[in-house]
C-alpha cells in the first residue's frame, strides 16, 4: 500500500474495537483495486462520538464504520439515512458524500449476498433472537419482499421485542409473528414450514451450546444460517449439517457488509472472493 497526499481514510469506530478484522478486509480491497485509501480501527469513549463524525468531512473520509455501541447513537450526527437504516434503527457505515453525511446499515444486505444461490422474496424465514443482527435481517428481508417471518426470543424478552415490531409493522404494513423460545411444539411447526432458519443470537459462541433442543427436526431442503463465526462450526450448524441441511456461518456476511460499505464509499467492487480465500484460511 502506497500511502501519499491524496490517500483517503476510512475507520471502523467502535469500544473494544482491537479485535476487528475489518481493517484486513478493507486494506486488502484497496490495495486489490488500486484505491489510494487507508482503512484503521478508532476505539474511542462516547462523548467523542459527535467529534468523530465531525472528523469526516473534516478530513474528506470516505466514511466510517460502526460497531457496538455507536450504531444506534450515531444517528443525531447524520445528515440523511437509508430506509434500512431508518427500519433497523441502527447505522453501520457512515458515507461522505461531498459533505453529506448518510447513514446505511449494510448487515441486513450483507446476510442475505452471504447465502448460496438463496433468494429470500416470496419466503418464510424462522428467526432465532431480536437483537441488533437480527434486525438488520428482519428488515432486509422485509424489504426484498419475504412472505412471511416467525421470530423466537426466550420469553422473559418478549415484552422488551414487541414494541420494536409494532414499529416495523407501523413502517412497513408487514406483520412479523413474534413466539416464545421454549414453546418447542410452536418453534417445530414454524421450522417445519420455513425455507430458511438463522440464529441471530449468541448462543453457540463458547463451542458448547445450541439455541434449539436437538429434538427438533428439520425439513429437507432448508437453509440453515449462523451469524457467529468464531467457532467457525457451531454445534448448531454441526447439528444441522447432521440431518443433511445445508448450513453457512457468519463470516459471509461480515466479508459482505464490508463489500456492500467498500461499493458505497468508493463506487467500487469488492474482490470477495480472493479476500475470502484469506478469511477462510485465517479462521477455519
Amino acid at each position: 500500500m502506497k500511502l501519499d497526499g491524496y490517500t483517503r481514510l476510512a475507520a471502523v469506530v467502535a469500544n473494544p474495537i482491537k479485535h476487528s478484522i475489518s481493517p484486513f478486509i478493507h486494506n486488502r480491497a484497496f490495495e486489490a483495486t488500486a484505491t489510494n485509501g487507508a482503512y484503521v480501527a478508532w476505539e474511542i469513549e462516547a462523548v467523542d462520538l459527535a467529534e468523530t463524525v465531525a472528523n469526516i468531512r473534516r478530513y474528506q473520509m470516505f466514511g466510517i464504520n460502526l460497531s457496538m455501541p455507536f450504531k444506534e447513537q450515531v444517528i443525531p450526527y447524520l445528515d440523511e439515512l437509508s430506509d434500512e437504516a431508518r427500519l433497523i434503527g441502527a447505522v453501520n457505515t457512515v458515507v461522505n458524500d461531498n459533505g453529506t453525511l448518510i447513514g446505511y446499515n449494510t448487515d441486513g444486505k450483507g446476510f442475505f449476498k452471504s447465502l448460496p444461490s438463496f433468494t429470500i422474496t416470496g419466503k418464510k424465514m424462522t428467526l432465532l433472537g431480536a437483537g441488533g443482527a437480527a434486525k438488520s435481517i428482519l428488515a432486509q428481508a422485509i424489504l426484498d419482499g419475504v412472505s412471511q417471518i416467525s421470530v423466537f426470543v426466550r420469553s422473559v424478552s418478549m415484552e422488551k421485542t414487541r414494541p420494536y415490531l409494532d414499529k416495523l409493522q407501523e413502517q412497513t404494513g408487514f406483520k412479523v409473528d413474534l413466539c416464545a423460545l421454549e414453546d418447542v411444539s410452536v418453534l417445530q411447526e414454524r421450522i417445519a414450514e420455513s425455507d430458511l432458519l438463522v440464529n441471530a443470537t449468541s448462543v453457540g459462541m463458547d463451542g458448547q451450546s445450541s439455541p434449539v433442543p436437538e429434538s427438533i427436526v428439520l425439513p429437507e431442503p432448508l437453509l440453515v444460517a449462523d451469524i457467529i463465526y468464531q467457532p467457525f462450526e457451531t454445534p448448531f450448524l454441526k447439528w444441522a449439517r447432521s440431518q443433511g441441511n445445508p448450513a453457512v456461518n457468519g463470516l459471509g456476511m461480515l466479508l459482505y457488509q464490508a463489500a456492500e460499505a467498500f461499493q458505497l464509499w468508493t463506487g467500487k467492487e469488492m474482490p470477495t472472493e480472493e479476500i475470502w480465500q484469506s478469511l477462510t484460511e485465517k479462521y477455519q
